[in-house]
């Protein structure tokens, strides 16, 4: 039931937020219709890919023993460093090929690698579950890297730089709704399929396969759906296109050859900042989202207190508000630039990781302040690697700026999680202090970029 009425005020609160954005470049009707039947099931699908990436965390708790923190860290490590460098391909060939194209591409590769996964897991590993699932795993993220890419790919033509702060709340809802999907629903799949109790007790886990088929059962759905209905550009779908104002404004549609659009990506140095600002989004973000219910279980009160037990809904409504109000107060407060509200955003995830240095062992405080940094997290990557990277790279380069800004964000969470993984094996102390520094780097970068603004060659509406 919970989950049914958070999916259901998710829909009405995109539908609420984006009517009260109102519409800046007098797009009209019939296009604002075609283009919520475009972002809707290729924002689906895309949220469904994160359910069919971190359902990892739901297994590792579910395997126990079988998989340690160390385990854990290394096949999530390896996995979140193919996805990071998989950009230097997939970036590329994304703007070569289309978002949607891409998109199919990625959603099938990562509905087959967690179906795989899902019948190693019902086949009981033990030995060899570290070594087959790093490189299941690692193939899953590599397929998973075309999801960032495609969504943003495709809306680019859809949407003017002025609605870009609505669509990076979008995106924040996406995010949060996969993320909601992957740790409240892949758990109570757990409960339901794979949990034995007695007396009110839980008396075993069986090893959790449908946390891995389910996803994969949802996104071959989804890829069809897609087919039938995703169009890259409004012109394809029966609808006018127009001038998105970005950094590709006055340009033909003709790609550019890679090695021009690696160029015009590389050498500006407003994209390096925000790479480099993402960097430390991706070791903050994967610093909570994961170590904390897992810090929960080893302190023993995972199904106890209220924040761990809904830890999944709580990541959702912290990361679709963030998501939201960034959006909003990006394109509202600030004129469409998204630094402002990066480095506000910043600024609290930095008050809030040193709080958690000295807040350990009161459930409260921790529970609020990585609540906090979750809202913050994905507002500020709604902003730069779901909004930004259009602005800068414009439509016909914003594939490959993707991949550079979303590829940092992994290369962080692999760092995070090869040194997590080890470091809370040996003292839980040691989480949050890993954590402030990235904290201070980001706040300091994104001041930096508090004034940019993408320079277009040309305006316009339809």
């Amino acid at each position: 039931m919970l989950t049914i009425i958070t999916l259901t005020l998710t829909v009405l609160v995109v539908a609420w937020f984006t009517a009260r954005s109102g519409n800046p470049v007098n797009h009209t009707p019939e296009f604002l219709r075609r283009r919520i039947f475009n972002w809707v099931p290729l924002g689906v699908t895309y949220a469904l890919l994160y359910m069919g990436r971190y359902n990892l965390t739901v297994a590792k708790n579910a395997f126990g023993d079988l998989m340690t923190k160390a385990d854990f860290g290394v096949i999530f490590g390896w996995g979140t460093i193919v996805y990071a460098f998989a950009f230097i391909i997939n970036g590329p060939l994304t703007d070569k090929i289309g978002g949607r194209k891409a998109m199919l591409i990625g959603a099938t590769g990562a509905a087959i690698m967690n179906a795989l996964m899902g019948v190693f897991t019902y086949l009981k590993p033990e030995m060899s579950l570290v070594l087959v699932f790093s490189i299941l795993y690692s193939i899953n993220m590599y397929f998973q890297s075309f999801g960032a890419v495609s969504i943003v790919k495709v809306n680019s033509s859809w949407f003017h730089v002025k609605e870009r702060g609505i669509f990076g709340g979008i995106f924040g809802i996406l995010i949060s709704l996969g993320i909601f999907l992957a740790f409240q629903v892949g758990q109570l799949i757990v409960d339901r399929l794979h949990t034995t109790t007695s007396g009110g007790e839980i008396t075993a886990i069986d090893p959790p396969y449908w946390v891995f088929w389910i996803p994969s059962i949802l996104l071959f759905g989804f890829v069809l759906i897609d087919f039938l209905i995703v169009r890259d550009r409004p012109a394809e779908a029966g609808v006018a296109d127009f001038d998105t104002g970005d950094a590709s404004s006055g340009e033909d549609d003709r790609p550019d050859p890679l090695r021009v659009i690696l160029r015009k990506v590389v050498t500006n140095p407003v994209v390096l900042t925000i790479g480099a600002i993402e960097f430390c989004t991706g070791v903050l973000r994967q610093g909570i989202m994961h170590w904390y219910i897992i810090y929960g279980k080893e302190m023993g009160y995972i199904y106890d207190f209220f924040i761990t037990k809904h830890w999944g809904l709580m990541l959702f409504l912290a990361g679709a508000t963030g998501g939201m109000t960034a959006g909003w107060v990006s394109d509202k407060i600030f004129g469409s630039r998204r630094g402002p509200v990066a480095a506000l955003l910043y600024g609290i995830m930095l008050v809030c990781v040193i709080v958690m240095a000295f807040s350990l062992n009161n459930l409260w405080v921790l529970g609020i302040c990585v609540v906090l940094i979750s809202y913050c997290v994905i507002g500020t990557h709604g902003m730069l690697s779901g909004t930004a990277s259009m602005d800068f790279g414009g439509r016909k380069n914003v594939g490959t700026t993707v991949g550079l800004i979303d590829g940092m964000v992994y290369l962080g969470t692999g760092v995070q999680s090869l040194s997590l993984g080890y470091l809370t094996t040996q003292n839980w102390t040691y989480w949050p202090l890993f954590l402030i520094p990235f904290a201070i780097i980001g706040t300091f970068l994104a001041i930096k970029i508090w004034h940019a603004f993408p320079n277009a060659k040309g305006k316009g509406g339809h």
